[in-house]
C-alpha cells in the first residue's frame, strides 16, 4: 500500500512479509548492498521466516531497494507504507540477520505454514460488533492505552514475549470461539495468529495490514476506533486522518504522554515524566538533565547535535519497535 508523496521530501517506507529466507547471509549481502548503492538508511531485518523494516531515503533509491527486495524469490507482492520526512530520519544503513523478524520466543510458530484469516477493513466491523467475537489488541500495553477498538482486551503486556502467557492465563479454554486480533501494521497479530493456531484455536482472524490499514480505509464515521494509534517514529501518534496526533514523546523512557501529563511534577523534559519519574535516581536526573542542556544549547546555535540526537533517537524507537 503506498500514498502520493513529493519529490521534495524523504521518503520512508515500513514493509514485512513472512516468507522463507533459505539463505539469510546472501539476502543481507545483497541487500545492505542496494541499501548502499541507492543513499538510503535504516535497518531491515531478516530471518529463516521473512524480512521486516523500515528504509528512508531519495523516492528513487527507496523504490530501487525495493525493487530489489521484491527480486528476491517470493517476494515479488512484498507490500509496503508510505510516508514522508523532512529530513533522514536514520544515521546509517543496516541490514540484521536475526531469529525471528518480531520477537514471540517461542519455537515452532511457524506463519509460512499455518496463520488466521486475514479480514480486510472494509469487513472487520462486521465482526468485532459480533458479541461472540473475542476481540484482543496484540500490541503493548502503553501502546493500548493511547487507543484501540471498542470492546478490545488489553493483555497489559510489555514485550510481544509476553503474549504466550496471556493466551494460557486467558484465553484457554476459548479454543471454538471467534478471536479476532490486530496490531500496528499487521506483523505482530499474524504472528500472533500462528501462535493460536498451532494451540488448537480454530477460529481465528486478524486486521488485514492493521490499524493504519483500517485508518486509512475506514470513514471515521464509520469507525469502531477510539483514541489516536502509536506509532514508533517522530509522530507519536497518529489520528483517524493519519495526522500527527495530539501526543508528545517522553525523550528519557520513550512514553508517549499528553499535555496533562507535562503538568504533573514527574515531568521535566528530557529527564522524567511519570511513567519513569520513580525508577530515575539523582544520578540519572543529573546525566539527563545535561544532555537535555546540551541539546537546548545545540538548538539554539542551530548546530546538527540535536538531529543527530532525534535520528539516534528514530533509530531506537524502531528497535525498541522490533523487539517489543
Amino acid at each position: 500500500m503506498t500514498r502520493s508523496s513529493s519529490p521534495a521530501a524523504v521518503l520512508v517506507a515500513a514493509l514485512y512479509k513472512f516468507h522463507p529466507v533459505p539463505d539469510t547471509e546472501a539476502a543481507q549481502h545483497r541487500l545492505q548492498e542496494a541499501m548502499e548503492g541507492a543513499s538510503v538508511r535504516g535497518t531491515l531485518l531478516i530471518a529463516e521466516e521473512g524480512i521486516n523494516g523500515t528504509i528512508a531515503g531519495p523516492h528513487d533509491g527507496v523504490r530501487a531497494v525495493l525493487d530489489d527486495i521484491r527480486g528476491l524469490d517470493g517476494f515479488q507482492d512484498l507490500l509496503h507504507k508510505e510516508s514522508e520526512a523532512a529530513e533522514m530520519p536514520f544515521l546509517r544503513a543496516k541490514v540484521r540477520l536475526k531469529k525471528e523478524i518480531v520477537t514471540l520466543g517461542v519455537d515452532g510458530v511457524d506463519p509460512n505454514r499455518v496463520v488466521g484469516t486475514y479480514v480486510p477493513p472494509a469487513e472487520w466491523n462486521r465482526l468485532i460488533a459480533d458479541p461472540a467475537t473475542i476481540l484482543v489488541d496484540t500490541r503493548n500495553d502503553y501502546e493500548v492505552e493511547v487507543g484501540t477498538f471498542r470492546g478490545a482486551r488489553n493483555p497489559r503486556t510489555t514485550s510481544f514475549r509476553d503474549f504466550p502467557d496471556y493466551v494460557e492465563r486467558e484465553l484457554a479454554g476459548h479454543e471454538k470461539e471467534p478471536i479476532a486480533m490486530f496490531c500496528t501494521g499487521g506483523i505482530r497479530c499474524e504472528k500472533a495468529t500462528s501462535y493460536l493456531k498451532s494451540r488448537g484455536f480454530e477460529h481465528v482472524y486478524h486486521l488485514e495490514g492493521g490499524i493504519l490499514n483500517y485508518l486509512e480505509r475506514v470513514p471515521a464515521s464509520e469507525s469502531l476506533w477510539d483514541g489516536e494509534c502509536f506509532v514508533f517514529d517522530s509522530r507519536v501518534t497518529v489520528n483517524h486522518e493519519l495526522e500527527p496526533g495530539s501526543y508528545a514523546m517522553c525523550h528519557a523512557c520513550r512514553m508517549p504522554v499528553t499535555e496533562e501529563d507535562m503538568t504533573l511534577p514527574s515531568w521535566e523534559a528530557g529527564v522524567s515524566c511519570l511513567y519513569c519519574h520513580e525508577s530515575r535516581t539523582e544520578e540519572d536526573r543529573e546525566r539527563l538533565r545535561e544532555r537535555q542542556h546540551q541539546l537546548e544549547l545545540a538548538r539554539e546555535r542551530g548546530v546538527p547535535h540535536i538531529g543527530q540526537d532525534a535520528r539516534r533517537y528514530m533509530e531506537r524507537a524502531i528497535s525498541s519497535a522490533e523487539e517489543a
